[in-house]
């Protein structure tokens, strides 16, 4: 008879160098005797324990936490009980290093990665028992048996495949393994407690990436696709029946018993139920690592039964199964699949439960990127839920990340109005010092910065003051981006800005960088407000000669060359300050910059913006009538495709019409050459149809058209006798282009 023995040496003892925790190293000999008691196979193993102090602070007495280690560790013998108190003296003393003080990063914490907890064995199904690798064979003929000994059996197996080492041995024990898989694929319904112990097996064997091959060889895969969607019906079931006899609300004594007696029936195949789903669905977990597999798992609609698991109320299952989706979401066809996510997750946020909660936050995270699922947070009231968590450091930066893709659209940055998010941002802006500003919060900041009530919050109290004070002095571009979006808004916040003019005007300058200038200047030319004198302003900081030279195509990047045009149209709103940029030659650098940037929509827009607002004063009208082609161009663009671009044109040029003869001549010929094209054109498109034979059905029909654009012009004649002739033909409607139009 063979006789396997274990024995345990203990080794050194140290710290452990980053944790509060002491190591300690040990050696394993295993042997098998023979049957006089010789040896016969040995082998030698070393080992570390690892064993962690969080409790100990300077407050702990470390005599009586020396002598609790050396209790309840068995690998330290009481004779080194000294030693240990020495090592907890010097842990207790030494300084926090960064991943186990308080001073731990944001960016640290962010980076941690969160997982499943290890499975350890379930509750009713440990044995007394001790397997031996040596006695495999009997274990696998106890899976021929009734279901008892199949239990047993396999639970045997178990024991040894939570050993690693004995994971090779099993893997080329084609009879056991094969045994297995065969009662699960027989059984598996008939007991959820073998059920649950065999795909334990294979979860052993599915820990490890080189063994995935033997899992799928047995399709065990595909067998728990099976098991857990079987498990999500029978839970139906139950919850229908249970549901019916808790309807009827029963007064007989026996009945409330058996209503009793049936809860605590459900709640007991519940917990054996869940059991197997995390076990199950933890070895596809580690299936899916191969992307293959994971598609497979996804045509058979992986996504759907992970999301029903979603209502259950266990942790660790939630974790698993969080986790699960979150692996799943980086693919747009799963992240799609996961649209009946809503309440489910929702009712996660927040929860006691630290490691499911971040998993929640960054499975929403990924999700959040897709516009429709982030109005599907919001709907389902998510927003305030998020906002609560900016005051928990271990989940506010994916809080914060989350609620910065629910800023970015428009529909959403009025609701942060009725939670206590701005509040929170700028507490955390203000506290960040002289250090620089985290890109999220930041971020978000702008963004919320673009709605008006949004603003309005933010100037409340000293916010302005304290946002511009730190702008300032650190020349934090995003900082300014900021304030230059609450500087867009109209209404009390914009007058705030008067006190600031002068400090950003004096930032205006060619040695400062071009992102720090571009901000400045876009915050100023912002502030149309009518008290301003701004002729003081271009005077104080002689900001003409800047603005002119920053005029010049390719003297700057095209973003600061644009806001120096919105500058001036916002300047030149003032009578004197108009006059004084016509008089520096503007005006010839503006109609060279339209040349420049003719096929840009939003530079012509604003250049022609500049021209209306000029053409308000007479002296700058005089200038840009008289001196410069600036009215032809317009006339160019009065039929620009884009129709903001049509709008200034036409107004700027109405006014030009009414202050200039000559001009009012050419613009009004231009719009009755364009309405009149348009109507050839429709003469055209008429002549095809050949069931229509008159175009109108009177004479005043034809003529009103031609009236239509504002002009007075006489037609020829013979022109007009064509026109009422009721059909034309194409040559008519060729000499009508030719001779009597154009």
């Amino acid at each position: 008879m063979k006789t396997e023995v274990m024995k345990v040496t203990a080794g050194s003892l140290d710290v452990h160098p980053t944790e509060k925790a002491l190591v300690v190293h040990y050696e394993v000999e295993a042997s098998i005797l023979g049957e006089g008691g010789g040896h016969m196979l040995g082998e030698r193993k070393e080992g570390q324990k690892i064993i962690r102090v969080k409790s100990l602070s300077p407050s702990t007495d470390v005599g009586a936490l020396a002598k609790k280690v050396v209790e309840e560790c068995k690998l330290i013998p009481p004779s080194r009980l000294p030693q240990v108190e020495q090592l907890l003296y010097y842990l207790q003393n030494r300084k926090s290093s960064p991943v186990e003080g308080k001073g731990e990063s944001l960016e640290k914490k962010e980076k941690r990665t969160v997982k499943p907890r290890e499975l350890t064995p379930f509750e009713g199904l440990e044995l007394n028992e001790e397997a031996s690798i040596t006695r495999v064979d009997e274990y696998v003929e106890l899976l021929y048996e009734g279901i008892p000994e199949k239990i047993r059996g396999s639970a045997l197996i178990l024991q040894l495949a939570r050993n690693p080492d004995n994971l090779e041995e099993l893997l080329h024990n084609e009879a056991a393994l094969g045994a297995l898989a065969r009662v699960l694929r027989e059984d598996w319904k008939q007991s959820v407690e073998l059920a649950t112990i065999i795909i334990y097996i294979f979860f052993c064997f599915s820990s490890f990436s080189q063994f995935h091959g033997v899992v799928s060889h047995y399709k065990i895969g595909a067998l728990c696709m099976s098991v857990v969607e079987h498990e999500l019906k029978r839970h139906d079931v139950w919850c229908e029946e249970l549901r019916k006899k808790n309807k009827s609300a029963p007064e007989n004594g026996s009945l409330r018993r058996d209503q009793e007696k049936a809860l605590r029936k459900y709640q007991g195949l519940l917990a054996k139920q869940e059991q197997l789903l995390r076990v199950s669905l933890y070895l596809l977990l580690n299936l899916a690592e191969d992307t293959r597999t994971e598609l497979k798992m996804r045509n058979k609609n992986i996504v759907g039964l992970l999301v029903k698991v979603l209502d259950r109320d266990d942790e660790e299952l939630l974790v698993l199964v969080v986790s699960f989706l979150k692996k799943l979401s980086i693919f747009l066809e799963n992240k799609n699949d996961m649209v009946s996510w809503r309440d489910r997750l929702a009712r996660l946020v927040p929860c006691d439960h630290e490691d499911l909660l971040n998993l929640t936050l960054r499975l929403l995270l990924n999700l959040s990127f897709d516009s429709g699922l982030r109005a599907k947070m919001v709907e389902v009231g998510l927003l305030p839920k998020l906002t609560d968590l900016l005051g928990d450091e271990n989940n506010r930066q994916v809080a914060m990340r989350i609620l910065y893709h629910i800023s970015i659209d428009d529909r959403f940055k009025g609701m942060f109005v009725y939670t206590d998010c701005i509040p929170q941002l700028m507490q955390m802006l203000f506290e960040c010092g002289e250090e620089e500003i985290e890109a999220e919060l930041i971020s978000i900041c702008i963004n919320l910065a673009a709605n008006k009530r949004n603003a309005q919050l933010i100037c409340e109290g000293n916010g302005l003051k304290m946002l511009m004070k730190r702008a300032l002095k650190m020349k934090d571009c995003l900082l300014m981006k900021m304030i230059r979006n609450i500087s867009q808004h109209d209404g009390p916040t914009k007058a705030l800005f008067i006190d600031y003019v002068g400090d950003l005007a004096a930032e205006i300058r060619a040695e400062e960088e071009e992102e720090w200038v571009l901000e400045c200047l876009g915050t100023l030319a912002n502030l149309t407000i009518p008290d301003l004198d701004w002729e003081l302003v271009l005077k104080e900081y002689n900001l003409v000669p800047y603005l002119k030279d920053r005029l010049k195509p390719g003297s700057a990047e095209d973003d600061l060359i644009l806001e120096v045009v919105i500058m001036i149209g916002t300047v030149s709103m003032d009578d004197a300050c108009a006059a004084m940029l016509a008089k520096s030659g503007i005006i010839p650098a503006l109609i060279e910059l339209l040349n420049a940037q003719q096929e840009d929509d939003e530079f012509v827009c604003q250049i022609v913006y500049v021209f209306y607002q000029m053409v308000f004063h007479q002296a700058t009208r005089d200038v840009i009538i008289k001196d410069t082609q600036a009215p032809a161009y317009l006339i160019d663009l009065m039929h620009d495709k884009n129709a903001e671009i049509r709008k200034v044109c036409d107004n700027t040029l109405d006014i030009i019409a009414e202050y200039d003869e000559e001009w009012g001549g050419k613009i009004q010929s231009e719009k009755f050459r364009f309405h009149n094209n348009q109507w050839l054109e429709m003469v055209e498109s008429r002549q095809a149809d050949e069931s229509e034979t008159y175009l109108y059905d009177n004479d005043n029909d034809r003529t009103d058209l031609f009236y239509s654009a504002g002009t007075h012009k006489t037609l020829d004649g013979a022109c007009r006798k064509t026109l009422y002739c009721g059909s034309l033909s194409h040559s008519d409607v060729q000499v009508l282009r030719t001779s009597c139009l154009f």
